[in-house]
Order: C-alpha cells, then sequence, then structure tokens
C-alpha cells in the first residue's frame, strides 16, 4: 500500500507540479477576434471592389484576389503576435516569447517574479538578468496566479534537489 498512488502524503513533504504550461488566453481571444474582423473586412473590400465606380481605373478578379489575400496575411500577422508559451517541468523553463525562445536550467534562475504593476511575469537569473514571460498575463488573472505559484514550487523543489552555491572569488 506504500507505493499506490493512493497512499497520503508525508506531512511537511513539498509535493510541486509535475509540469506548468501557460498560454495568453484573453490576449489570444482578442486577437482572434482582431484577426477575424480584419479577415472580414478584407473580403467584403474584395467583393464590392468591381462595382465600385471609379473612371480611371477598372477593378478586375486579380485585384480581388489580391486584397483578399492582404486580409489573410495581415489576419495572419494580427493572430502571430499570441504565439506565446511557456512550459515548465523539474528539468527547467522553456520560453517562447513573438520571436525569441528560451530553455532556462532552474539552476540558472534566481526568482520568479510577478509583481501586481507588472503586466506579465519574469524570471529572475543569477546572473541579474531577466526574461520577460509573455504568456502569463496579468489580465488572465487566476489561471497566471495557478501558473505562478506551480513555476515558483518546481524552483524550491529544484532548489532543494540541488542548492545553488554562489561563485568563490579565489580559489585557494
Amino acid at each position: 500500500m506504500n507505493g499506490s498512488p493512493d497512499a497520503a502524503p508525508v506531512a511537511g513533504a513539498v509535493r510541486a507540479a509535475p509540469t506548468v504550461s501557460a498560454v495568453p488566453r484573453r490576449m489570444r481571444l482578442l486577437l482572434g477576434g482582431v484577426g477575424g474582423v480584419v479577415l472580414v473586412v478584407a473580403v467584403v473590400v474584395a467583393l464590392a471592389l468591381p462595382s465600385t465606380p471609379n473612371s480611371v481605373v477598372e477593378y478586375g478578379v486579380v485585384d480581388q484576389v489580391a486584397i483578399g489575400g492582404l486580409g489573410l496575411v495581415l489576419a495572419a500577422g494580427v493572430l502571430f503576435l499570441g504565439r506565446s508559451r511557456l512550459d515548465a517541468d523539474a528539468s527547467g523553463v522553456r520560453v517562447r516569447n513573438l520571436v525569441v525562445h528560451h530553455q532556462v536550467p532552474w539552476t540558472a534562475v534566481r526568482a520568479v517574479r510577478f509583481e501586481r504593476s507588472s503586466a506579465w511575469g519574469s524570471l529572475l537569473l543569477e546572473n541579474g538578468d531577466e526574461i520577460s514571460l509573455h504568456a502569463l498575463q496579468a489580465v488572465d488573472g487566476e489561471r497566471a496566479v495557478r501558473a505562478v505559484e506551480g513555476l515558483r514550487a518546481l524552483h524550491a523543489a529544484a532548489r532543494a534537489k540541488d542548492p545553488v552555491r554562489p561563485p568563490l572569488l579565489y580559489d585557494d
């Protein structure tokens, strides 16, 4: 019965979540709506284009396809803004922001930060650098709080397993 998954946890033992994943949910919903509006406007303009009275230029099917294609490209560009993602497990954190990717082991992380005045969370690294976590948006509310708590639990578990010593100034 000791090895069963139903066994009660030992008092005082810290159980970290095995993995943490986060995406900016509200931002993705907003960008999906904006992308849809951009696409619909482009399609309406493309369909109405041949009936537009203009004595200088005569619009045709090629122009309609070009405007529809431009609308599709613009809508895809709007959706691209919401591709941020964060995945973490016992080995470290993988961060995908807009175009930058980071893979950071827990030994390189000093703290997981999410201040009340911040729009998103961040990782404070041992070397003094800071990595923004665009997937942890303040507007996501409770989802972001749970993700930050999970990250902090994974960080604490990794630190307990392998404490980081500050570098020595002089080796004797």
